[in-house]
């Protein structure tokens, strides 16, 4: 049984990839506070909520339970007090059971390191990228990962406080991490701080694999390089070090040829772009996802690529999906016409259609908005622009999977081996 525990989990790329493989794993607990996240994680992964489940325990004590926690409403600021308080007892139960039956941890702040148990295998951490990425520094924000920036992506130093004092207390650390973000974070601008953080992990144990990988290698019809560093934890043991030196010489995920060898599928946007109008939902979804024809988005006609002309879809990588399909640059246009008046003549792609260029099956994005209640009078918890952002915050799943693949492989014909 492979234990993980799952932080800033949001909708779990790490348990679908792990899903997938068809590894026997369990996960231990996660770890978000984004409250939107916190439901469509629970449907996702453990099915439409229950929220009779928690009969026995009183709405009071549902709504004390909540105010004591540190949740959000957008995963960038905390929600304040009123925002809750106004939840009818129905949403504040949905909150409560997705908490509970995903042992969320809810904010990593709140965490300690004799939270976490000893017996864990993998632990991941994906933290914000807002102040390390190109489009926050084009802002201003160069603020990136520096110990006293106090902002999004300095959650990185929270997980280092936790394994610290797991560390300094004894306790065993996970065996290994898996680390995902924005490429800036490896560029010059962060290096410093980002070698702060590698020489933390070595002093505790870990020896650190850096990979800077695109999903379009490994079967997803997306253009999406990311950085990624799975950390192992060997203790000083040089036939550990010498063993793993050459598994990742012989098996490096960069190159084209050893990625198509972990490649767990390949798919094409045909297989992503719902057309089929006739479908109430795909129609409704399609107009949502089409803008008013102003100026800007006549920019963005010109400026972005075409995937679906309205006679054929053009099979090409699609730009990454980001958190917002309404800018420029986005992942690309679909022509779509049903006359109404002041509308542009194509749309962006939907939430669903996100979804499933993350690596997320059609039925996983079902699933996520299966009980969409609202949390106040006509504001749903999970708007089509929550998803979308959600989507654009996860991990590409086919990438997760071929790391995983690795860090089985490492565990089983390395680890073993080793130590037998």
């Amino acid at each position: 049984m492979f234990r993980v525990v799952e932080t800033f989990s949001g909708i779990g790329a790490q348990a679908k990839a792990l899903e997938r493989l068809g590894v026997e794993h369990q996960i231990v607990n996660t770890c978000d506070w984004d409250i939107g996240a916190i439901v469509a994680y629970c449907q996702i992964h453990k099915g439409l909520i229950d929220i009779e489940k928690y009969k026995h325990i009183s709405d009071e004590n549902i709504s004390m339970f909540l105010q004591k926690l540190t949740l959000s409403m957008d995963g960038k600021k905390p929600a304040n007090e009123n925002t809750i308080s106004r939840m009818s007892a129905e949403v504040k139960r949905l909150i409560y059971t997705a908490i509970k039956e995903t042992n969320n941890f809810v904010s990593i702040t709140d965490v300690k390191g004799k939270d976490i148990e000893e017996d864990v295998d993998l632990f991941t951490y994906s933290f914000p990228c807002q102040d390390l990425s190109l489009c926050g520094c084009w802002h201003g924000n160069k603020s990136g990962i520096a110990r006293d920036a106090h902002n999004r992506s300095g959650m990185l130093w929270e997980v280092e406080r936790i394994l610290k004092e797991m560390y300094s207390e004894g306790r065993k650390l996970p065996h290994f991490l898996v680390m995902e973000n924005v490429t800036n974070i490896l560029s010059s601008t962060h290096k410093e701080d980002f070698d702060d953080w590698k020489s933390t992990l070595e002093n505790m144990g870990y020896f650190n694999k850096i990979y800077r990988l695109n999903a379009k290698n490994f079967g997803v019809p997306q253009k999406r390089e990311r950085a990624y560093m799975v950390s192992i934890r060997i203790d000083g043991d040089t036939a550990k070090l010498f063993a793993l030196n050459k598994y990742f010489d012989d098996y490096n995920l960069e190159n084209i040829k050893i990625a198509e060898k972990y490649k767990n599928r390949k798919f094409y946007l045909k297989d992503v772009l719902r057309l089929d109008y006739g479908k109430t939902m795909y129609k409704e979804e399609a107009e949502a996802s089409q803008p008013n024809d102003t100026p800007s988005r006549q920019k963005i006609f010109q400026e972005n690529d075409m995937l679906y002309d309205g006679k054929q879809i053009n099979e090409i990588f699609v730009n990454t999906v980001t958190t917002k399909q309404d800018r420029n640059p986005n992942s690309g246009l679909i022509t779509y016409i049903n006359g109404k008046q002041g509308k542009s003549k194509w749309r962006y792609l939907t939430p669903r259609e996100c979804f499933m260029l993350m690596g997320f099956d059609e039925h996983d994005y079902e699933k996520a908005v299966s009980r969409n209640l609202e949390y106040i009078k006509g504001k749903k918890l999970l708007t089509n622009d929550k998803m979308i952002k959600m989507a654009g915050n996860s991990i590409c799943v086919d990438v997760l999977v071929a790391l995983f693949k690795q860090i089985i492989e490492i565990n089983e014909l390395i680890f073993q081996d080793i130590e037998e």
